[in-house]
């Protein structure tokens, strides 16, 4: 049995490497990077090189992707996890438990949704002046039914 190579930390790994141990398209590498989301160097020719650290971004990424989460939240969940340095284990538990609060928030959005929709379809009324799923905030619904603005 062949003795496992033992990886550095800072270990640089190319584009191409990245998206091979990743699964991600090399186009999705450079947006993510675009975004601020991961991070590169360049070599002395202008590749790029990824810090070995950058593979548990990536795959964190596309976990989020996978279940729906917009890259808006990652970043914001990412904010305080250092890209140029291998994050500590307490940098990716303080993101830990700020990215759990977010999906909590949604995990109660969905469900109230649910709730909503449950009812809506049971009703079967449709009403727009009625519906608070399909016509929620309605402030001209109070002054009747039909069109209320007149074009000018």
């Amino acid at each position: 049995m062949a003795a496992e190579r033992m990886h550095s930390p800072e270990e640089l790994l190319s584009v191409g490497e990245m998206s091979r141990r990743t699964g991600v398209p090399v186009s999705s590498l450079h947006y993510y990077e675009g975004l601020g989301l991961i991070a590169s160097q360049r070599t002395a020719g202008n590749q790029r090189r990824y810090p070995r650290h950058m593979l548990r971004r990536v795959a964190l990424i596309s976990v989020a992707k996978r279940l729906g989460i917009p890259l808006d939240d990652v970043r914001d969940a990412f904010a305080d996890v250092p890209l140029s340095t291998m994050p500590s284990h307490e940098d990716w538990q303080r993101a830990s438990r700020q990215w759990k609060k977010t999906l909590e928030q949604r995990r109660r959005g969905i469900e109230q949704l649910e709730r909503e929709l449950t009812g809506c379809i049971g009703c079967g009324c449709l009403s727009m002046k009625a519906c608070n799923l399909l016509n929620p905030d309605d402030e001209l619904g109070e002054t009747g039914t039909g069109a209320r603005r007149v074009p000018v």
